[in-house]
């Protein structure tokens, strides 16, 4: 049974027994046209991009501790996040969930398959709006250390225990576009040197019901193709932390003990000339 993904049936069970705030991630648009009976729209979850100076996480920390706080999460309910479905929102929901635990929330799930599942289970929708009341929402600061900055990133390129893992599209990933908003959207195209490549996608798979993450074995499985074990010290990064955060979400599911996530990630890293970057076709690159 999954820690942290929770099926249409069991999150239906879960709202009815116990404090439970569930949070909605896609835009406003889709929300009204619909939602899970309670749900709060939160899209900034997905829209909001970060920069990984100290002011920029503690502006990170303030805003969605605000934000979560407003939603209703003292710490005594279970939270739950969710997207349209696991592949059409780039991460979404994996998004909240990460800036959820950056928080050090104690008690965080993640809806799988979405709302699309949810919908698909027969389940109930709405489109009335919810006032939540608000909370204050309770910071651990100690578990920001799920983050790093690019400073730590840049160290790590020069240390081949720490596997840099880049979970971007493959256009992206082969530096012919830098970013999923167009090719020209950041300054620059490539990865980070010495990265290695497992697309999101991966670690998910096709059911009847619409994409669903791999198991255990399946995920690990992924990783041992770019020498990734439990063991292995892994840094993600993808274009602001949405993408990653669906990998991140599998790599703890799977057992691998030291995850961390540069979130200011290729939109934070291509604009500073001052660091390195590999460019061109990878075969090219490592020739």
């Amino acid at each position: 049974m999954s820690a942290i993904l929770i099926s249409p049936p069991d999150l239906s069970t879960l709202i009815l027994s116990e404090p439970t705030v569930v949070i909605d991630t896609r835009n406003p648009e889709s929300y009204a046209a619909g939602h899970i009976p309670g749900a709060v729209n939160l899209h900034e979850i997905f829209t909001f991009l970060a920069t990984s100076t100290p002011e920029g996480y503690a502006e990170l920390r303030t805003r969605f501790a605000d934000a979560f706080g407003k939603a209703g999460l003292s710490g005594k309910e279970t939270a739950v996040i969710y997207e349209q479905s696991m592949n059409s929102g780039f991460g979404q929901s994996c998004r909240g969930y990460f800036l959820l635990t950056f928080l050090g929330y104690p008690r965080i799930k993640v809806l799988h398959g979405g709302f699309a599942a949810w919908e698909a289970a027969g389940l109930p929708v709405t489109t009335a709006v919810p006032e939540p009341k608000a909370a204050t929402f309770p910071v651990d600061e100690a578990a920001g250390e799920v983050i790093i900055n690019a400073a730590a990133m840049l160290a790590a390129v020069e240390d081949p225990a720490v596997a840099k893992l880049d979970v971007r599209d493959v256009d992206e990933w082969i530096g012919e576009s830098s970013s999923p908003y167009g090719k020209d959207f950041c300054p620059r195209k490539g990865r980070i040197p010495g990265a290695k490549w497992i697309e999101w996608y991966r670690m998910m798979k096709p059911t009847a019901e619409g994409p669903r993450f791999k198991s255990a074995p399946e995920i690990l499985a992924e990783c041992a193709t770019v020498g990734i074990s439990p063991e292995t010290p892994v840094y993600l990064y993808c274009f602001k932390g949405a993408r990653a955060s669906n990998t991140f979400l599998a790599l703890k599911e799977a057992g691998v003990r030291d995850v961390k996530m540069y979130f200011g990630s290729w939109n934070e890293w291509s604009r500073d000339p001052a660091l390195p970057i590999e460019e061109g076709h990878p075969a090219a690159a490592t020739a």
